[in-house]
């Protein structure tokens, strides 16, 4: 959800930026690197914060998720309770409540402030995971939270999204002005050739945010460990890896999940689960 949102917010800013001849004031004052770089940042750290400033409402319209206001059964009051109990462990603030429905055992946090973050769990995790199993995964989405992963993502998507912003428009200048020898202010040379460099280091970039996604999977695992039990952690990953189905959450708001691919790639989101029980199990948590 974060990486989309901010992918289309980077694409809205670039054709504003575009129609309102930004580029080309650029272009025609010899593309000064200090100038570019401060509006590359501008339109790189833009796309990152509103995403994530609206990454919580995304989140819950993309997959139905009902916050529990008010707990009407055993299950909710149950469900909101271990919420409050390990949020005060970590030492942040009661985050909202919300189940989705989803037959997959699963759940995934979300939001801007530590203090007033998401936690969404599947109807599927609520109906195949035991409670102790439950709180781990609960523990491991409150981990996220805790960690910052969210704020820290946005500073690192926002730094990737200035560097690509920084050199396709370099590569630009030098196929208009250098290979092209294009003497005008602007030419298609430029439009084109900044255009493609920014797809192929805007791929280049996301593997490096998929490389700290996996590794805050790990961290948010053993703040699982340490907030929940360390083996009640690895049974709730052993059970996600026992379901007859891969758990999987909609590809939006996969990255703030609990589950992970059985095979790594550089494009995954997560480690794979026999990857992170190996690591609880060698670990002292």
């Amino acid at each position: 959800l974060f990486l989309l949102t901010n992918l289309a917010v980077m694409i809205v800013i670039g054709i504003v930026v575009r129609l309102l001849g930004a580029d080309r004031f650029l272009t025609a004052n010899g593309l000064d690197l200090g100038t570019l770089l401060v509006f590359s940042a501008i339109v790189g750290f833009t796309g990152s914060i509103i995403s994530l400033l609206i990454s919580k409402q995304i989140a819950k319209m993309s997959v139905g998720a009902v916050v529990i206001e008010y707990p009407q059964t055993r299950g909710e009051v149950w469900l909101v309770e271990t919420v409050r109990r390990l949020s005060q462990k970590a030492g942040i603030g009661m985050p909202e409540v919300a189940i989705y429905e989803d037959p997959s055992p699963n759940a995934f946090a979300t939001g801007a402030f530590r203090d007033s973050a998401l936690v969404a769990v599947s109807t599927g995790l609520l109906h195949t995971m035991d409670e102790n199993e439950i709180e781990a995964v609960l523990g491991h989405e409150i981990g996220h939270i805790a960690n910052g992963d969210m704020v820290t993502l946005t500073l690192l998507q926002g730094v990737v999204n200035t560097f690509v912003v920084f050199f396709s428009r370099i590569v630009g200048y030098v196929v208009d002005r250098v290979i092209l020898k294009n003497r005008e202010e602007v030419g298609i040379g430029y439009y084109v050739a900044s255009m493609v460099a920014e797809i192929v280091l805007g791929i280049l970039a996301t593997l490096i945010v998929m490389a700290f996604s996996r590794y805050r999977e790990y961290r948010a695992d053993a703040a699982g460990a340490r907030l929940a039990g360390r083996s009640n952690m690895i049974a709730a990953l052993e059970a996600l890896r026992r379901s007859h189905e891969e758990p999987h959450l909609p590809e939006t708001v996969k990255a703030f999940g609990i589950n992970g691919k059985s095979v790594m790639s550089l494009f995954s989101t997560h480690p794979s689960l026999e990857d992170r029980i190996a690591r609880l199990r060698a670990s002292n948590y």
